[in-house]
């Protein structure tokens, strides 16, 4: 065999089996766009997941009016990865009617203006009182 012949058929036979990858058509997620919400609001949702953090959510099953702590809790439980700052922004951007829905229900059923609620310890204290009012039973 000539030294061309062989190197021609090394050739093809390279050519044959080589292979040839595609170049990826890559799409990249929009940035999640997320609505500005009130600070009561962001409040709210703070001291909602610290109680539900602290499995401490028997009070706001009395505001729930639409399976809204189910909703809720469901997502925090999946959810928890999220540093607490941004899994509040990420709950109130799927979740904040809920919240809202909840908030209407406290202000309908106690007078509480949600609005006039600007601090982690005016929910505390507020949890605190309804806790209270709940009638004790010695058995």
């Amino acid at each position: 065999m000539t030294e061309d012949k062989k190197n021609t058929e090394e050739t093809q036979e390279k050519e044959e089996f080589e292979v040839v990858m595609p170049e990826a058509n890559r799409v990249e997620m929009p940035a999640t766009e997320f609505k500005e919400q009130p600070d009561y609001l962001k409040t709210f949702a703070n001291f909602y997941i610290s109680k539900f953090d602290e499995s401490d959510l028997e009070i706001m099953d009395v505001y729930d009016g639409n399976h809204d702590v189910i909703e809720i809790n469901t997502y925090l439980t999946n959810n928890m990865a999220f540093s607490r700052r941004n899994l509040v922004k990420h709950v109130l951007n799927i979740h904040g009617d809920r919240f809202m829905d909840m908030l209407n229900n406290i202000q309908k059923q106690t007078g509480v203006d949600p609005q006039n609620m600007k601090t982690y310890e005016d929910w505390e204290k507020w949890y605190t009182d309804r806790r209270n009012e709940i009638k004790q039973t010695l058995s």
